[in-house]
């Protein structure tokens, strides 16, 4: 059985509470996981400022760590993937796109590390200045406290551990206790590729370890991401000191009449079932423009229904578990509600452990669970509309807003939904789940705020300093 210890002070530590980490196929354990005590949470925050006190790095230095820890991630890429497909329960598919997206976020942070500046200040331009010389400078804020979910343990990661580092913070990380393994290796690799010791932490746990790092007065951001619920209970707990929040979402994509479908449905398919589904905007209502639902339908269910799902570990399957059984069993008890009111199940089949087949509604109520609350599972729902308007306003309708597809030719149409959708990210002929690791990421209303991307997230993580010069 695989041990996965805590990282203090540039040490592996063990720690005298431990708990089991299961393959999320054979629902088995498979590692040991420490659990940090409130007194290692205090040692590993102390030894992350204290080394961020007395590091000399310089941006060179950091995008240079950056870029050799990105190449040493790239050479251990087996180990990862196979951690990935046990842990996470990702297909090998799921698993080489996750690695490749982390791999790409450092590289793109060891560029930011190079190029952070800050900007003139045209002092001379106000009454009595003459002589005065503005600038800023970005300083990093400290130590910054990474929480990360389990449905991207190495991108999200990756999104908030190597920014920190290129800002010039130290950064302690309390990853999932469901896919923690993969943070560890992060680590490692960061430690292998110089980075000294005490400039990144790792520290298990469940909310008493989360609780824990918010009392620390020395972190000074944090970056979370995860639901509503908690992004709040943070928030509240953080007080005046910054956080950055990706939060829950109920995401939509939206079909109009002049869609080139041909292009169109693979993407949907895709977004709706890639991670089984666990993706903060995983396609989870599909708004098609009346005239073409029958057609949507009917080409849907035959792609969803030969989409393979089962076990992650065989190479032809599309769509593997999901993070758990008890996860299971509520998106399994959801449909069941949904078509119990009516709704039409087009593709679908009963659980297997915790593989939820890739299900396609149609019909669903507005309020059922699978249509007002997040499902985070491989269940899509088909919704008619009648005009752009109310897609728009339906998309509006919820708490959430972090990003939704648009599916048009039509310029008045794109740029409509660009003005008037309340979310963070608006995608033309592209779904809700389109990313790219470089451009700005994150949400609105009850999906958070801040800025996920490496030139965002770093200077998230700094705060400008003003300095001015008199002749």
């Amino acid at each position: 059985m695989t041990d996965i210890p805590l990282l203090i002070a540039g040490q592996w530590r063990d720690s005298t509470e431990r708990t089991d980490v299961l393959d999320k196929f054979t629902l088995q354990a498979y590692a040991q996981l420490h659990i940090a005590s409130p007194e290692q949470v205090r040692d590993a925050v102390a030894a992350a400022q204290a080394a961020y006190e007395r590091c000399t790095l310089t941006a060179y230095d950091r995008g240079a760590i950056l870029e050799r820890a990105a190449n040493l991630i790239e050479q251990r890429s087996e180990q990862f993937i196979e951690v990935i497909r046990t842990e996470a329960g990702f297909t090998l598919s799921d698993s080489q796109g996750e690695l490749k997206r982390c791999i790409q976020t450092f590289r793109l942070s060891a560029e930011e590390a190079r190029r952070l500046v800050g900007e003139m200040v045209p002092l001379e331009g106000a009454p009595q200045q003459g002589g005065r010389l503005g600038f800023t400078i970005p300083v990093p804020l400290g130590v910054v406290c990474a929480i990360t979910p389990f449905n991207a343990p190495v991108n999200t990661v990756a999104h908030k551990v190597a920014p920190a580092i290129a800002a010039g913070n130290a950064v302690v990380v309390k990853p999932s206790s469901s896919t923690p393994q993969t943070t560890n290796l992060i680590a490692q690799a960061l430690l292998d590729a110089g980075l000294p010791p005490g400039l990144i932490a790792v520290v298990h746990g469940g909310a008493r370890v989360a609780h824990a790092l918010i009392d620390q007065p020395a972190i000074r951001f944090f970056a979370f991401t995860g639901s509503t619920e908690v992004g709040r209970d943070i928030q509240q707990r953080a007080g005046l000191r910054r956080t950055q929040m990706e939060l829950g979402s109920i995401a939509f994509t939206v079909l109009c009449a002049d869609a080139n479908l041909d292009a169109a449905l693979s993407k949907v398919v895709g977004a709706a079932y890639r991670k089984a589904g666990q993706v903060c905007t995983s396609i989870q209502n599909l708004l098609v423009e009346r005239s073409r639902v029958a057609e949507v339908e009917a080409r849907l269910t035959d792609a969803v229904n030969a989409l393979v799902h089962g076990n992650p570990h065989n190479a032809n399957t599309q769509v593997g578990p999901v993070i758990s059984a008890g996860n299971a069993l509520r998106i399994d008890a959801w449909v069941r509600n949904a078509s119990s009111r009516g709704a039409r199940v087009l593709a679908g089949g009963p659980l297997d452990g915790a593989v939820v087949p890739p299900t396609l509604l149609a019909d669903v109520p507005r309020d059922c669970e699978v249509s007002c609350q997040e499902v985070f599972g491989p269940v899509m729902s088909i919704e008619p509309f009648d005009n752009v308007d109310d897609a728009i306003a339906r998309v509006n309708s919820t708490p959430y807003g972090l990003a939704t597809g648009f599916f048009t030719n039509r310029l008045d149409f794109a740029m409509r939904a660009v003005r008037r959708l309340q979310v963070g990210g608006v995608h033309i002929n592209e779904t809700s789940s389109s990313r790219v690791d470089l451009m700005p990421y994150g949400g609105t209303k009850d999906s958070g705020f801040g800025r996920e991307g490496p030139r965002y997230a770093v200077h998230e993580m700094c705060e400008m300093r003003m300095v001015s010069l008199t002749a």
